[in-house]
C-alpha cells in the first residue's frame, strides 16, 4: 500500500488508469527525458527514485516541465520529508511513498515543508 503526499498531507491515491485514452507513464531514474516523445494521451507521469540519495528524478522532473509537459507528474518511490520542497520546485504535483516511509517521517514532517514557494533563494532575492 502506498501513501500519496501532497501540499494538504498525506492522502489516498486516487488515479485510475481509464483504458481507452488516459494513460500513464512510469520512468525509470536513469531516462533522458529530452530523448522522449510523450504523446498528448499522457496524463500523468512517475518519476521513480530507486534511493533518496539519487536526485535524478529532480531532474527529469524539470527536463519535463521545460519541455511542456503540463500533466500530473510524480515522485515515486524514496523521497524523504526534507526532499518534498525540493520536489515540488522541481515540478512534481505529488509524492508517492510506501507505508514503512509515511511510519518513520509522519504527515506533519511533510506538512512542515508544504510552504515550498516561500524561503527558496529565488523568493529571497526577489526580496
Amino acid at each position: 500500500m502506498t501513501v500519496l503526499v501532497t501540499d494538504k498531507g498525506f492522502t489516498l491515491d486516487d488515479w485510475v488508469a481509464k483504458y481507452g485514452g488516459t494513460i500513464a507513464l512510469d520512468l525509470a531514474s536513469g531516462v533522458d527525458p529530452t530523448t522522449l516523445n510523450i504523446p498528448d494521451t499522457v496524463q500523468m507521469i512517475r518519476v521513480d527514485f530507486p534511493s533518496f540519495a539519487d536526485g535524478r528524478g529532480f531532474t527529469i522532473a524539470r527536463q519535463l516541465r521545460l519541455r511542456g509537459y503540463t500533466g500530473r507528474l510524480r515522485a515515486r518511490g524514496h523521497v524523504i520529508a526534507d526532499q518534498y520542497a525540493m520536489a515540488r520546485r522541481a515540478g512534481f504535483d505529488e509524492v508517492e511513498i510506501d507505508n514503512s516511509l509515511a511510519q518513520r517521517q509522519p504527515e506533519p514532517d511533510w506538512i512542515a515543508r508544504s510552504d515550498w514557494q516561500t524561503g527558496d533563494y529565488q523568493a529571497r532575492l526577489r526580496g
